[in-house]
Formats: C-alpha cells, sequence, structure tokens
C-alpha cells in the first residue's frame, strides 16, 4: 500500500513561512528566484490557490505572468512547473547577458559618481566575505548585486529591464552554487581588476577585465554536469 504523499517543497515554503503582501505572483517569483525551489519542479495550482485563500483564477494568471518572464514552464497535460533549460539554452541566455552587460558598463562608466563606487565597493566586501565562507549560494547572490553595482550607474531603464529578465531566467538553477571553490575564487579575482577600472573611469580597462571574465564564467557554467537533473535533456 502506497504511503501518504509528500507534501512539495514549494507549498512547505507557502504555508511554513509568514508571506508577504502581494498575492500568488509576487510570492513564487521570489521562491523560483531564490532557487529553493529546483528547476522542473511542479507547481500545484490547488494547493498553491489553497495556500493562499485565493480561486484558482489568480493563481492561474499570475502563473501566466511568470511563464511570460521565463520562470515557469506549461505543458499540455504536464501542468505548471519551474522553467528548466537544455545546457545550449543557458549558454545563450549568458550570451545575452554579456551583451547588455557590456553595453551598460560602457555607459555606467561615463556617468557614475562617487557614491555609486562605493556601492560597487561594498558589493566587492560582500563577495569577498561569501568566498571567506565558503558559502556558494551568498556568492551567487553577492556576484549579481556586484554586477549590478556596476552597471546600474547607465541609468539605462529599458536595458537594465532587460538584463533583469535575462539573469532571472538563471537563477532557478543557482549556477554559481553548483562551481567549486577554486572555480569561484578564479572567477572572484577579475571582480578586484573590474573594480578598480570602474573607479578610475576606464571603459577600455573595464571591458577587456569584464570580457575575460564573462568568457571564464562561461566556460565554468559549459562544464556543470548535464547528466544530474540540472538541465533538461537535449531534444
Amino acid at each position: 500500500m502506497p504511503g501518504p504523499r509528500r507534501r512539495s517543497i514549494l507549498i512547505s515554503l507557502l504555508t511554513d513561512h509568514p508571506r508577504p503582501p502581494g498575492g500568488p505572483q509576487n510570492e513564487l517569483r521570489r521562491i523560483i528566484l531564490d532557487g529553493q525551489v529546483p528547476p522542473g519542479s511542479a507547481i500545484p495550482v490547488d494547493a498553491v490557490a489553497a495556500a493562499f485563500g485565493v480561486s484558482r483564477i489568480p493563481v492561474r494568471e499570475a502563473l501566466m505572468t511568470l511563464i511570460g518572464e521565463g520562470l515557469v514552464d506549461h505543458r499540455l497535460n504536464g501542468g505548471y512547473r519551474v522553467a528548466m533549460m537544455t545546457a545550449r539554452e543557458f549558454a545563450e541566455i549568458y550570451l545575452v547577458r554579456e551583451a547588455l552587460e557590456t553595453a551598460g558598463l560602457r555607459v555606467a562608466v561615463e556617468r557614475a559618481c562617487a557614491e555609486d563606487d562605493e556601492h560597487a565597493k561594498e558589493a566587492l566586501a560582500g563577495l569577498d566575505e561569501a568566498i571567506q565562507a565558503r558559502d556558494g549560494r551568498l556568492y551567487h547572490r553577492e556576484s549579481r548585486r556586484f554586477h549590478l553595482a556596476l552597471i546600474r550607474p547607465c541609468r539605462l531603464r529599458r536595458l537594465l529591464h532587460m538584463l533583469d529578465l535575462a539573469w532571472n531566467q538563471t537563477e532557478p538553477l543557482q549556477p554559481m552554487s553548483h562551481l567549486d571553490d577554486t572555480s569561484r575564487a578564479i572567477l572572484h579575482a577579475d571582480h578586484a581588476g573590474m573594480l578598480a577600472a570602474f573607479c578610475a573611469r576606464d571603459t577600455d580597462a573595464l571591458i577587456a577585465v569584464f570580457g575575460s571574465h564573462h568568457h571564464r564564467l562561461q566556460a565554468a557554467i559549459g562544464d556543470l554536469p548535464q547528466d544530474t537533473g540540472l538541465f533538461r535533456p537535449e531534444r
């Protein structure tokens, strides 16, 4: 006789912790972006609706928005799931990110001020702490904060929006948390050079260091195992 069904991680997160106001869309997005629910995890509509005390309609509307953001997949007879990409699709997102970040950095250097320098230095200190703590998930979060600290001074609203959408699509997998300490240390060594070039307002140096860094990053992502459920198999 089969045992009782186990409650999904997603539903446990929704029911066992206080939820901020904002409805299912914001909370589902937050949980997915935090990497708390692995790619490919089912999103049971009825259970989510029960957790929020709402009907299925607002849950389905929230999921449709998240599908548009690339965070959720829906398949006929397969229900809703946290989006899962193939390794090739994942690499493609990083190419998109590289193009957007490069464009943003060029403008950011021209528009940055002393306050922006301080934000970037604080973000680098956060990365240093993550390295020292050997905390992969913390490093993942602080890496995004550091990169955005260098790019946000561009003040290009549409570019930053597109970059956020592209970046968010890689978040469910939490790629930096899967790298070993050596790989993270190699990538982290680039950050000091990026910060120095940014503070010196040396565009060419910053783009050169960033380009090398991103290529190393893409190589490290390419080395992640593809047979452990991290990626959807290629068709």
